[in-house]
C-alpha cells in the first residue's frame, strides 16, 4: 500500500520556523515529482513547494520563495519543507503529494493525510 504520511505541523509564534516530514512508502518515488502544497480556511489549494524526486530542479511559491526550502534524503524515502520566518498568512493545511508528470493543486498521483500549521501573530 502506497502512503504519504506528514509530521511536523503545530503552533508556531510568527517569525519562527518548523520543519515538515513527509514519509513515504510502498513504492519507490525516484521517477515522481514531490510537492507541498497548502489550503488555508475557505482558500483554495496552493502549491508551495516542488521537487523531482531523482534530481534537483525545484519550484517555489513566490509567497515562500527565500522562506522555505523543500530537500528529500531518498535513502531514507524522506521529503522535507523547512518553513522559517513564518507569517499569520502561512497558517493551513499542509499535504505532501507525489505525481508521475508534476504536482498540481488538486490533482496528484499520491496524497499524505496533511498536517496543520498555524501560525500566531
Amino acid at each position: 500500500q502506497v502512503q504519504l504520511v506528514e509530521s511536523g505541523g503545530g503552533l508556531v509564534q510568527a517569525g519562527g520556523s518548523l520543519r515538515l516530514s513527509c514519509a513515504a512508502a510502498g513504492r519507490t518515488f525516484t521517477n515522481y515529482a514531490m510537492g507541498w502544497i497548502r489550503q488555508a480556511p475557505g482558500k483554495e489549494r496552493d502549491i508551495i513547494a516542488t521537487m523531482r524526486w531523482g534530481g534537483a530542479s525545484t519550484y517555489y511559491a513566490d509567497s515562500v520563495k527565500g522562506r522555505f526550502t523543500i530537500s528529500r534524503d531518498n535513502a531514507k524515502n524522506m521529503l522535507y519543507l523547512q518553513m522559517n520566518s513564518l507569517k499569520p498568512e502561512d497558517t493551513a493545511v499542509y499535504y505532501c503529494a507525489a505525481g508521475i508528470a508534476s504536482i498540481t493543486a488538486n490533482r496528484n498521483d499520491y496524497w499524505g493525510q496533511g498536517t496543520q500549521v498555524t501560525v500566531s501573530s
